[in-house]
């Protein structure tokens, strides 16, 4: 192949001086937003359990079946 090489490109200088960085911060970012949506997850579900500790009764015979 001739020519330059894609970092030696205006659009290879821009990909990897712009575009990278950002990609970068981004993943971060949805990383962070991630961890974040877990913790509450993990909260709501151990507030759920915490909540229905006795089991509630059904109708039906003395067995709940």
């Amino acid at each position: 192949m001739s020519g330059p090489s894609f970092f030696q490109t205006y659009m290879g200088q821009r990909f990897y001086e712009t575009t990278m960085p950002q990609l970068v911060r981004q993943l971060g970012r949805l990383n962070d937003n991630l961890e974040r949506l877990v913790a509450v997850a993990e909260q709501h579900a151990g507030q759920k359990q915490s909540a229905s500790v006795e089991p509630v009764p059904t109708p039906g015979n003395s067995e709940g079946r």
